[in-house]
């Protein structure tokens, strides 16, 4: 696939090659420092069209890649079992990825390959979104302040609908992006919130369908595909990272119903992920990779967002997202529009670099994992420890320290933007309470499954 940055890259070369000699003749050194050469320096990364990818479109255009002497191509997938696929035969050297993806890989759900992360690449994003007639059936079951509905919204004022379906015979169903997505975690915790099943997995049967016992049935739909998909009454809702929600309401066929900040503040989102086998073949160029997305993210953030609005231009591109600036914009400058009109102030709803956002927090992998095993993905009981070395081996927060630490030695960032180093950073903070108020207790992973009214427990098989 013919992209902008293969038109562009033999230019980038001869760019790189004028500010690496300026920078000598200037007596400035080379911007390699205590970190050796890449080993590989030309490079395919792949993203899907979301804009939790702006991270890699930021580095790219901003020229941070460059900076580290990286020959960047960015490639849109079709869908997140190709995007890993590719990553896994090296023909990607690395991806924006689910954050479920390098866990799931790693414990062999799915295709079985050691894939790690050492960035995350946002926190929050994604809403739930149901078609217009299921919307009419929920308002009515939902508290309104003057002609306002109150958010949250629980997933209780569903039921009705689910159960309209079932008395027609029929199955409700609802869109989300794939198995160890947090679309689909967040999906299940909002229904189970509010008192419906989603659905078990039950692999060691054979069944992946995750819909065994479910009232509401969900289903895989690649993200840019979610709005025409309801459009065509094959789901009644989905839930998807912007700007996909935002779309279904400048076309008219939807209401975003909640933002995954109101089921969990802060919770953690994608991940840039590499093949272990990969990052220990090239580690410089590993590092490499994480200190310009770290300096994009920071870009993405800086200045209360000052830059949101170029980022909107760059990921409106079609060689990026490719959805229109002013649906982009929506969700990306500080709002977001639940009914058509009903816009409110969310700040924090695409958060890139404030909070320690960037920093692989293995509590996050645990959350995780969690829902795996509270679902049927994770077919037997595991032991606590094995969650925490699960979680070590995956979200690798030592290759972050080193790359931020370096841009902190050159005063390219500062040490007051990132986490202690020298503590343990096994927990994300600044995260709110998840929408059902259970306490989530990483330290104690089995506790916490055992908590929940509805899922699996103890030594439970679906």
């Amino acid at each position: 696939m013919k992209t902008q940055q293969t038109d562009r890259k033999g230019t980038l070369r001869k760019l790189a090659g004028v500010a690496m000699a300026a920078s000598l003749i200037a007596g400035v050194g080379p911007v390699q420092g205590a970190i050796g050469e890449p080993e590989k320096a030309d490079l395919k990364l792949g993203f899907i069209k979301l804009t939790d990818m702006a991270p890699l479109a930021v580095a790219w255009e901003q020229g941070f890649f460059m900076d580290e002497g990286l020959f960047v191509e960015l490639e849109a997938q079709a869908n997140w079992k190709v995007l890993l696929d590719r990553v896994i035969t090296g023909e990607l050297d690395g991806a924006h990825m689910l954050a479920g993806q390098p866990l799931g890989a790693t414990i062999g759900y799915g295709t079985q390959a050691n894939i790690i992360t050492a960035f995350s690449m946002d926190l929050n994003g994604n809403g739930i979104t149901v078609s217009n007639d299921v919307w009419d059936t929920m308002s009515q079951h939902i508290e309104k302040e003057g002609d306002k509905p109150v958010h949250p919204i629980s997933a209780s004022a569903l039921k009705p609908v689910v159960e309209q379906s079932r008395a027609k015979g029929e199955r409700f169903r609802m869109g989300m992006v794939f198995p160890v997505s947090t679309h689909n975690y967040e999906l299940r915790y909002w229904l189970a919130a509010g008192g419906l099943h989603p659905g078990f997995y039950a692999p060691q049967r054979g069944d992946t369908s995750g819909t065994l016992e479910a009232d509401v049935h969900l289903s895989v739909t690649p993200p840019p595909q979610m709005p025409a998909t309801m459009e065509a009454g094959t789901i009644a809702g989905y839930c998807v990272g912007e700007p996909w929600n935002q779309q279904a309401v400048f076309k008219g066929i939807g209401v975003p119903v909640i933002t995954d900040y109101e089921i969990w503040p802060n919770n953690p989102e994608k991940v840039f992920g590499v093949t272990e086998s990969w990052a220990e073949e090239n580690p410089n160029t590993h590092l490499r990779l994480l200190r310009a997305m770290i300096r994009a993210a920071h870009w993405l953030d800086e200045n209360n967002n000052a830059n949101r609005e170029e980022a909107v231009e760059i990921l409106a591109r079609p060689s990026y997202v490719g959805a229109d600036a002013e649906v982009i914009a929506n969700s990306m400058t500080g709002t977001f529009e639940y009914e058509k009109g009903d816009v409110r102030e969310v700040p924090d709803f695409n958060v890139f670099f404030r909070y320690n956002a960037t920093y692989p927090y293995p509590s996050d992998a645990i959350w995780y994992l969690s829902q795996m095993r509270r679902w049927g993905q994770i077919a037997e009981a595991k032991p606590d420890d094995w969650y925490m070395q699960t979680a070590a081996k995956v979200y690798r927060g030592d290759i972050y320290a080193q790359a931020a630490q370096s841009l902190i030695d050159e005063g390219l960032l500062s040490a007051e933007d990132f986490p202690d180093f020298s503590e343990e950073n096994f927990e994300r903070p600044f995260q709110g309470e998840l929408i059902d108020g259970v306490a989530f207790t990483p330290r104690q992973p089995n506790a916490y499954i055992d908590s929940f009214d509805i899922g699996l427990k103890g030594s439970d098989t679906p």
